[in-house]
């Protein structure tokens, strides 16, 4: 399966280049909607209360719904989080990118946003994060 050769990313000329992420993808093939995964495990129960683990939980658990389509993280053309805490988020922000790749990879190339909310539904949560994705169609039977 290709990973993203079905998949242009958006930089209007003149614009400063964005750093990790995207202005805009455009894709062609099957998409796939994940919904907002939280840093819980497979049996919906919390390992950590730290933010860093959380998200770690999340992207696995992203990744794991991708796979059941047999997408890629490669794939994910829009990505958008929902976060308690931005000082948080900002502040560990070396460590978010670190825990990305080592999840995800180092495919930048995605449409993200990232919103400070009140709470989540799941008192424990400190990161929700839902992404599209784009896989290339499958091969006709």
């Amino acid at each position: 399966m290709t990973t993203n050769t079905h998949k242009q990313v958006l930089q209007p000329a003149g614009w400063a280049a964005p750093r990790g992420y995207a202005n805009g993808v455009v894709a062609s093939g099957r998409q796939i909607f994940v919904a907002g995964q939280i840093g819980w495990n497979a049996a919906c129960q919390f390992e950590s209360d730290d933010f860093i683990a959380q998200v770690r939980q999340a992207l696995l658990n992203i990744r794991a719904v991708l796979a059941e389509a047999g997408a890629l993280p490669a794939h994910i053309t829009r990505m958008t989080w929902y976060v308690i805490d931005k000082r948080e988020y900002l502040a560990r922000g070396r460590e978010l990118g670190q825990v990305y790749r080592e999840v995800l990879g180092s495919d930048y190339q995605i449409a993200m946003s990232a919103v400070q909310v009140v709470a989540l539904m799941e008192d424990r949560a400190k990161v929700e994060i839902e992404v599209t994705a784009v896989a290339p169609a499958l091969a006709a039977a």
